[in-house]
């Protein structure tokens, strides 16, 4: 098993299904599914982005945390593994983006 802190995070997230989500934040989120943890994402990603332009190092740093956790929240309830996004950008190392958009468009 990898030692990377997403891997740990991921494997965490996953112990919280079907856990209490009067005790668990990450239960309260799968109690509620995949539509509103989406819903959370899209929250962290805009304030991730508001605290980028604002330059605050220290706001953007958290609510990266914030938006990677949540997006490791939407992923274990879609069936999403850690390892398949990073084989993914395996995938893609070496390739430049505009011939990556281009392999999708096959």
């Amino acid at each position: 098993m990898s030692e990377h802190i997403l891997d740990r995070l991921h494997a965490v997230i996953d112990s919280r299904k079907g856990a209490d989500p009067e005790s668990s934040y990450t239960a309260k989120l799968f109690d509620k599914g995949p539509k509103k943890i989406g819903q959370k994402v899209g929250e962290e990603a805009v304030e991730t982005v508001i605290e980028a332009v604002a330059g605050d190092r220290a706001g953007l740093t958290a609510e990266s945390a914030d938006l990677l956790y949540h997006l490791l929240v939407l992923w274990s309830a879609s069936g999403v593994r850690p390892e398949d996004v990073w084989a993914e950008l395996a995938r893609r190392e070496g390739l430049s983006g505009i011939e990556e958009k281009a392999s999708r468009s096959e």
